[in-house]
């Protein structure tokens, strides 16, 4: 049992330890889905949304496995309910939002593959937090993924604003801002301890 705040493990999720600044999780769909602001903050909240039900998920699993003294099958039962969740997302969007779906193209059923959120549900079992306590880091650590995409996002659209060299164009670019956000966001660990 872990007995760390509800703010903190909030505030270290997102902040401290941001799954994609500070652990280098998630980054297909930070790079690929980070050019326009609001197709960005829209693949956060999908994220978002899959790490809240896998860690839901997550608890109940561990739980049950360490109950019936199988927690050799914990990485497996992970994955399948991280792809279920994923496949249910998927279809959502597509019947709510076709044009949201082909925004966020590949990268949607990607998310199935994206380690952040496989990283949320070992993360929180290795911490041994309760099931509030998941669902607050789940929350945080959603919160940084969503800040992550949408300050790249929007980096990357006033970049379009302006006339950058020819050296630095394209993916070099987007690699320097990435490593300077992490810089950053580097500035935060003196909250963590």
């Amino acid at each position: 049992m872990n007995t760390e705040s509800m703010w903190y493990i909030f505030i270290n999720a997102c902040l401290v330890n941001n799954f994609v600044l500070a652990y280098f999780l998630g980054i297909c769909p930070f790079l690929g889905v980070s050019g326009k602001l609001d197709t960005a903050s829209k693949m956060g909240a999908a994220v978002t949304f899959v790490m809240l039900i896998s860690s839901m998920c997550a608890y109940g699993i561990h739980a049950l496995l360490v109950a019936v003294n199988a927690p050799f099958l914990q990485l497996i039962s992970y994955i399948v309910v991280i792809a279920s969740t994923v496949q249910l997302v998927e279809m959502f969007i597509r019947k709510m939002s076709p044009a949201l779906f082909r925004a966020l193209g590949i990268f949607l059923p990607l998310i199935t593959t994206n380690c952040a959120i496989l990283g949320l549900a070992l993360f929180q079992t290795n911490k041994g937090y309760d099931f509030l306590q998941s669902l607050v880091y789940a929350l945080g650590a959603g919160a940084g993924f969503t800040l992550a995409l949408v300050l790249m996002a929007g980096l990357r659209e006033q970049l379009g604003f302006t006339e950058a060299p020819k050296v630095v164009r394209g993916t070099v670019i987007t690699l320097l801002i990435a490593g300077i956000l992490s810089l950053t966001f580097m500035g935060f660990s003196g909250l963590g301890n």
